[in-house]
């Protein structure tokens, strides 16, 4: 099958992207200068927020928002183990213990069940923070989850690298993914295959402006600046963190920003396609479920397949693939069966993410992909799972 490689996932980089990056490195700040508050303000304009914190990774995003609401020794965070590693350790950065949300086998989703039942294994230990995350781009059941993170005394924060631009209806009103409606914070990514890249860096999306302040603090540092004090006077009245973004990279994100809603239409038209030619062609891979309330920009274009009912491996299928030039990836291994989690807690008992780990499997979505290249993938697949 002729054509170029077609990765899982890539960024889009075009000249004005590339003006945009020359003109910062041509101006006074290289770091810690006005366009990485323009982009800060910019992108909470974009998804309806009071205040957004650009940070250099979306793990720090993680990180801070733990820090920001005193989450520490002796508490309890709740994370569904299909997720990336960063969703968890961000609790065992700040000495927080970690209970392991199962997800929907289908969608990949934490659902109100499933938190439900990862509260019941908490036991009596002080749940402070729960972690949904809004695998592939589809969003959550927010309300339902914040109901039960409310009756337990504990902040919502949303893990949201895969979201930007995603939208839930609720009772009849439509939500940007960000708005922060159901949440204390919406944690972002900006790493090269998400929806919107500057290289590295993420953002912190809240409407708390205590919550944003204690962000911006922890993240240079633990620096403050008293008033009245010598120019040159700093103070670090508690431990922070370097981890600033550059005005660099904010050049680039905000040059991406401005292309976000043509960004988000082509990843939908993409998806559209593939729901249209997965029956057709290839019905042994069906794509995940997506929750009714849920307009997702999907970062992630992700199947089911049955491997084992097919008796052919998924190692086989990524190998056969990959010689036909189509990339493909897994998301996730369940963070619960990770060697540091069971060495430290023993093995839960988790079998929607075992389900969705044993079927799941990635395919290319990226806006410079063609209708051609859409096809050209199904057929692959339709070939290879025959």
């Amino acid at each position: 099958m002729s054509g170029s490689f077609l990765p899982y996932g890539r960024q889009t980089i075009e000249d004005d992207d590339i003006a945009a990056v020359a003109e910062a490195l041509r101006g006074d700040f290289l770091t810690t200068g006005p366009t990485v508050e323009a982009f800060e303000a910019a992108f909470a304009q974009k998804v309806g927020a009071a205040h957004a914190v650009a940070v250099s990774n979306g793990t720090a995003t993680l990180h801070l928002a733990m820090l920001a609401l005193g989450v520490g020794e002796g508490d309890v965070c709740i994370a569904p183990s299909v997720t990336f590693l960063a969703t968890a350790n961000c609790a065992r950065y700040v000495g927080a213990e970690v209970v392991f949300a199962d997800v929907d086998p289908d969608s990949g989703l934490m659902t109100p069940q499933t938190l439900a039942e990862a509260f019941d294994r908490a036991g009596d230990r002080r749940v402070k923070a729960v972690l949904p995350v809004h695998l592939r781009g589809d969003v959550c059941d927010l309300p339902a989850l914040k109901a039960l993170a409310d009756a337990a005394g504990a902040a919502l924060v949303e893990d949201a690298p895969h979201a930007l631009g995603s939208i839930a209806t609720f009772d009849g009103v439509a939500h940007p993914v960000g708005d922060g409606a159901y949440s204390s914070f919406a944690s972002f990514s900006f790493h090269p295959v998400k929806t919107l890249a500057t290289g590295e860096g993420g953002m912190l999306t809240t409407n708390d402006a205590g919550l944003a302040s204690r962000a911006r603090l922890l993240r240079s540092h633990g620096m403050v600046r008293p008033a009245g004090g010598d120019p040159w006077w700093y103070e670090m009245p508690e431990l922070g963190f370097n981890y600033r973004i550059p005005d660099v990279l904010c050049a680039l994100g905000l040059s991406q920003l401005n292309k976000l809603d043509r960004f988000v239409a082509r990843r939908r038209d993409l998806t559209a396609l593939y729901a249209r030619l997965l029956p057709e062609r290839a019905p042994k891979a069906r794509l995940a479920a997506s929750p009714a309330y849920s307009d997702p920009a999907l970062h992630l274009l992700t199947v089911l397949v049955d491997f084992e009912g097919l008796g052919r491996s998924r190692r086989a299928v990524v190998e056969a693939l990959k010689a036909k030039g189509v990339g493909t990836q897994v998301h996730y291994i369940p963070v619960h069966r990770q060697p540091y989690y069971v060495n430290r807690q023993g093995l839960a008992d988790l079998p929607g993410a075992d389900a969705w780990y044993a079927r799941c499997l990635t395919l290319p979505l990226y806006p410079a992909m063609t209708d051609g290249d859409v096809e050209r993938v199904v057929d692959a697949l339709a070939e290879v799972l025959s």
